[in-house]
């Protein structure tokens, strides 16, 4: 069928068919720009298209993202991509690249087939371009057209030494593969070390063979279990040399195109382990007679800008690492130490340059005006929150006393007029404690803490999101292009999934048209100090959209705002970095602004640092899971109270909350009742006995398993079911197939072409 690149005239009013008739007919050109642009989309027209393309999405009837709208599942003939995996017979599978799960499901899998007689064998790690069969008879299969892509990056594994020298190494990834390690190329690595391979070459049968780069040492180190997590995930961990020397001879700031704050009593407020420092804050009493009872509150962040500059080696690394990831034991920074811990840590007594926000408010904490500054300033004390918060209650001698009365009391007495607009704002309020791993001399987890949540770590988050509302208002009003920190509302399909299972607990939830954040506040504080308080917590949790950035401003859902964009940790987040730019150059404030590569590549850099921001997640919490199951592992068969995190057809997740880490629980381990998956009700409910294990349930386990490289471990319910609400119409449905299935004279279906195999 030929192509068709636009819509006749005809088909030119925007609906629902149409979008989809268009993305069938030019699935190469199925971008929401293209979309935009077919349909001849402007002004208000774009929140309708939005509209139509967020329905078709939570129906499931439209995949992909704004950089390639797809029919669900569909692939072209001829694509791009990644082999990750071996089958059990050593053969290579391959998955398309850019597949993103959440918005397109399950991942498919295909298996490779390439000639003997091609130039370049293909690889675990590599990227092909290859011809998709889907009718094969044993499965998709994927013919390899040629090479793309060769992984030349080094692979983590353990060494396992072999008699008479040399070895192989280990993966400690499913998808990466072995190597064999000749007995000159070891490096001294003894048998269980930790070490990174350098692929040497690649041999068309048999394992690839390599060198050992680095031992990095015992696996019983948590520097080892983090930087598994570093390689498990690809992320950048050690600076090039031209990247160092470019930091190295970078020097201090001039007062060129600066103001001269120095004088203004700006303080620091930020954890007692902190070595960056990029925000400091000030407060004090508005002299305006027109607004009485009212404060200027300022906030002045590191000018990251002034070093980083568009097109420069440190630039590039930056945008490449997208963020700082923090690991219990170590820091991975987005900028070499010499930048973000030396010329743009706003260290106390050191003149440093930043960006400032001057913010004026009315005594019940509501906006009235502010203006960007770019200075030079010096922070006059750096206090660790729980020395702020101590002199604030009374505490003698933590804090200098001028300090107290000139800078921290007004601090808390603006911030109390804040909160009270925060409050009448009604940003989402979940309960979700985080929790930080402590570890001892040798680098093993001592033990696991619940940080006390202090007024002082209230009044800087407040500060800083105040700050970022001014940063997206001025860029809006100067018509500069930036980048966003959006949250969307909830989808429908999450929403309805939502409603049903809070009328198990019968509880009402508002129309999606007329929803807010105060809504699921209202539902948060009806359950609050009750049995389903962390049940509930948890199920709005995951109702939410995921905020991400963009170029495109959505607002801000969590915290009911209508603009939003991350400004104030420029030395840990590039999306910052790219907002100080846009500021410098829509307000003329020297050098350092956005270049126009910087603004015609907006939507693509957030795309590539919202992915960087997911990385770093999974890298920590991998991390704190191996650490977890390494400290565990000689525990087995200890009993532990643990609460459900997690549902699933195939078992429970339980989390240890002591240890923030969880387990599995096999659901052929639950007990002699056949348990039914309730996907409303996150629940598993035995057939027979109508009782079972809820999400959110305290249960009592005992470990059976530990496997600490793979940061897994499996438990024993000891806790017996018990009785739940009302069940669900999908626990009902799932019953009736069951009694199909099972009943007389009825035989299952055997596993085999398009089949699946029964439990």
């Amino acid at each position: 069928m030929a192509k068709r690149a636009i819509p006749t005239t005809d088909e030119r009013s925007l609906s629902r068919e149409a979008v989809l008739r268009f993305i069938a007919d030019n699935p190469q050109r199925a971008t929401k720009r293209d979309l935009a642009k077919a349909f001849g989309v402007k002004g208000a027209a774009r929140v309708t298209l939005k509209d139509i393309i967020a329905d078709l999405q939570s129906e499931g009837l439209l995949a992909g993202t704004r950089k390639q709208f797809t029919q669900p599942g569909a692939l072209p003939s001829m694509t791009v991509l990644e082999i990750r995996d071996r089958d059990d017979e050593g053969g290579l599978l391959a998955d398309p690249v850019g597949w993103d799960e959440n918005d397109l499901g399950p991942r498919p899998r295909f298996a490779i087939r390439q000639k003997r007689d091609q130039a370049a064998i293909a690889g675990v790690g590599d990227r092909v371009l290859a011809q998709l069969d889907f009718e094969a008879p044993d499965g998709p299969l994927a013919h390899v057209i040629r090479l793309l892509e060769r992984k030349t990056a080094r692979a983590l594994g353990v060494f396992r030494a072999a008699p008479g020298g040399g070895g192989r190494v280990e993966p400690v990834e499913r998808r990466q593969s072995e190597y064999l390690i000749g007995a000159g190329e070891t490096r001294g690595a003894k048998d269980g070390d930790l070490v990174e391979v350098e692929p040497s070459s690649r041999v068309k049968s048999g394992l690839p063979l390599g060198s050992v780069a680095e031992v990095i040492g015992s696996l019983h180190t948590e520097k080892a279990i983090s930087t598994i997590a570093l390689h498990a995930h690809s992320i950048p961990h050690v600076f090039p040399k031209s990247v160092l020397a470019e930091a190295e001879a970078a020097g201090p700031a001039s007062m060129q195109d600066r103001e001269d704050w120095r004088a203004l009593p700006l303080i620091t407020i930020d954890p007692r382990d902190a070595k960056d420092h990029d925000d400091a804050v000030h407060a004090a009493d508005d002299t305006d007679p027109s607004n009485p009872g009212g404060f200027v509150v300022t906030v002045a962040i590191a000018d990251v800008s002034w070093y980083i500059r568009p097109g420069s080696k440190l630039d590039a690394e930056a945008k490449l690492r997208g963020n700082s990831v923090y690991f219990p034991d170590r820091v991975v920074p987005m900028l070499p130490e010499r930048i973000s811990n030396d010329l743009c840590s706003l260290r106390d007594g050191v003149d440093r340059p930043a960006l400032a926000v001057r913010m004026i408010f009315d005594r019940d904490g509501h906006k009235r005006d502010h203006r960007f500054h770019r200075i030079m300033m010096r922070s006059h004390a750096k206090i660790a929150y729980q020395d702020a918060q101590g002199a604030i209650d009374g505490a003698p001698d933590l804090v200098d006393p001028t300090i107290v009365e000139t800078v921290l009391r007004p601090l808390w007495s603006a911030y109390a007029a804040l909160k009270r607009a925060r409050n009448q704002r009604g940003p989402l309020d979940l309960d979700l404690p985080e929790r930080k791993i402590l570890l001892n001399a040798a680098g093993r987890v001592d033990r696991v803490i619940l940080p006390e949540r202090l007024d002082a770590h209230k009044l800087i988050e407040e500060f800083m999101i105040q700050a970022n509302v001014a940063a997206a208002e001025v860029l809006e009003q100067r018509k500069q292009a930036l980048i966003y920190r959006v949250h969307d509302s909830p989808s429908l399909a999450r929403l309805e999934t939502l409603r049903d299972f809070l009328r198990t607990l019968d509880l009402p939830l508002a129309k999606a048209g007329a929803l807010r954040p105060s809504h699921f506040n209202g539902i948060l504080h009806a359950v609050k100090e009750t049995e389903h308080e962390s049940l509930v917590n948890e199920v709005i949790l995951r109702s939410q959209s995921q905020a991400v950035y963009a170029q495109d401003n959505l607002g801000h859902f969590g915290l009911n705002l209508a603009r939003y964009a991350h400004f104030t940790s420029p030395i840990r987040r590039y999306a910052d970095l790219i907002v100080h730019r846009a500021l410098v150059k829509a307000l003329g404030l020297g050098d350092g602004g956005l270049s126009k590569e910087d603004e015609e590549h907006l939507e693509e850099t957030a795309e590539a640092i919202s992915q960087a921001e997911r990385r770093a997640m999974a890298a920590e919490r991998d991390t704190i899971d191996r650490l977890i199951a390494h400290h565990l592992a000689e525990r087995l068969g200890d009993q532990f109270t643990g609460k459900i995190q997690g549902v699933t057809k195939s078992g429970l997740f339980v989390q240890l909350p002591t240890f923030g880490a969880d387990g599995f629980i096999p659901i052929s381990t639950l007990g002699t009742d056949y348990y039914h998956y309730d996907e409303v009700g996150h629940a598993l409910i035995g057939e027979r006995t109508k009782r079972g294990f809820r999400l959110g349930d305290t249960v009592e386990v005992k470990l059976v398993e530990a496997i600490p490289l793979a940061g897994s471990m499996r438990f024993e319910m000891l806790s017996e079911a018990r009785d739940l609400p009302a069940t669900t119409g999908s626990f009902h449905k799932a019953a009736r197939r069951s009694h199909r299935l099972h009943r007389p004279g009825r035989q299952p279906k055997i596993a085999g072409k398009g089949g699946r195999k029964k439990r």
